[in-house]
């Protein structure tokens, strides 16, 4: 690929920030109300989701908070009256509404230097015409600026993002054609409290919202991460691992248990690869720093293990996890505009990015820090 530089990261935060250990009491709550809504509530169902979501539910000492976008839970998640949950088209609503105020906070009044290309990316929400395309009917950009969608890829969809960008530079007219990548991730617009799967437990305790913006140019220019190479594999046999499914009542995630161990199996001839294309050796890998999409923190312990990593290549990763939480495909932005703002990380350094989902598919990418 040509390389390209991306810059100035911009994250825009949740409303709401909540503690880890009363987001756990939160999801408990809805949960058994949405059963005191059947009449099915007993004391035996009380104590077994409560051993639920204290045991397989993602724990303070994981994640330390999590964002939500929506103020008042009521508004989607009224049990007593809708078991359930609101439904898709209400969700949907909602969606709008936040992506639209949030997009209009990223793109403030006074900044009038519209992108030549806009990729908004995000599998949480649809709506046509999206949040994207209306900033850019609202503020006039319409003989400036085209619009992409990148959706429904889930965690990983930063790294395809890159590669859309590059395209969009590739074809552009403008001789410093600039590309803005936006992610607006709203996760907690996704939870049916009627299902009680342990599976779902961990997604509803793992998830939190989040968006960010980034730009994309070919040009180098300071406090850049540069990126020199992309690669992306399906790994076989591995499609009911990892699942994101559009159901009546929020989409419905299946992450199985043994993730970390089918990506593990795969994952050092990947890096390999990867590696080579940006004329990296795999006796380079331990002056590389790694910028792991947490998907959860067996997900980085298992590229750690199978890399045979030192904790400090991927503490940047476990930061981001712990202080937000999972925000889908805005995490690994969130951890690119980390690594690009620490001093401890000094230029020249090369940055291997993985991110996994659905499939399992495997995305990643080298940077260098400029």
């Amino acid at each position: 690929m040509d390389p390209c530089t991306l810059f100035d990261f911009r994250s825009e935060r949740p409303p709401l920030e909540i503690d880890q250990a009363k987001s756990l009491e939160r999801l408990l709550e809805i949960h058994l109300e949405s059963e005191r809504a059947h009449g099915n509530a007993n004391d035996a169902f009380v104590h077994r989701m409560r051993k639920i979501v204290l045991r397989a539910g993602c724990q303070p000492s994981q994640i330390r908070a999590r964002g939500y976008t929506v103020r008042d839970a009521s508004e989607i998640y009224d049990v007593a009256q809708a078991p359930r949950g609101q439904g898709a088209l209400a969700r949907m609503a909602v969606f709008e509404r936040e992506t639209a105020r949030l997009f209009a906070a990223l793109y403030p009044d006074h900044d009038d230097d519209p992108p030549d290309d806009l990729v908004h990316v995000t599998c949480t929400g649809y709506v046509a015409p999206s949040s994207a395309q209306a900033l850019v009917a609202r503020r006039g950009w319409h003989q400036r600026t085209r619009v992409t969608h990148a959706y429904h890829m889930g965690c990983y969809a930063a790294l395809p993002a890159i590669r859309v960008a590059a395209g969009c530079i590739a074809t552009a007219v403008p001789k410093r054609p600039r590309v803005d990548v936006v992610h607006t991730e709203l996760c907690t617009l996704h939870i049916d409290p009627s299902d009680h799967a342990i599976e779902q437990i961990v997604a509803q305790s793992l998830f939190a919202d989040g968006c960010i913006r980034y730009s994309i140019e070919r040009e180098d220019r300071p406090r850049t991460l540069r990126c020199v190479a992309l690669s992306e594999r399906t790994v076989p046999d591995s499609a009911d691992s990892i699942r994101w499914v559009m159901a009546d009542w929020g989409m419905q995630m299946t992450l199985a248990r043994d993730v970390p161990e089918r990506v593990g199996k795969v994952l050092r001839p990947f890096v390999a690869e990867l590696m080579a294309r940006a004329n990296l050796g795999v006796s380079d890998l331990r002056r590389v720093q790694f910028a792991v999409h947490p998907g959860g923190p067996r997900i980085i312990d298992g590229v750690r293990e199978s890399l045979e990593l030192d904790e400090r290549q991927v503490t940047t990763s476990r930061e981001v996890l712990l202080d937000y939480g999972n925000m889908s495909s805005a995490t690994l932005p969130h951890v690119w505009k980390r690594m690009l703002d620490d001093p401890a990380i000094a230029r020249g350094t090369p940055i291997v990015s993985l991110a996994f989902g659905p499939g399992i598919t495997i995305s990643g990418a080298v940077f260098t820090k400029q």
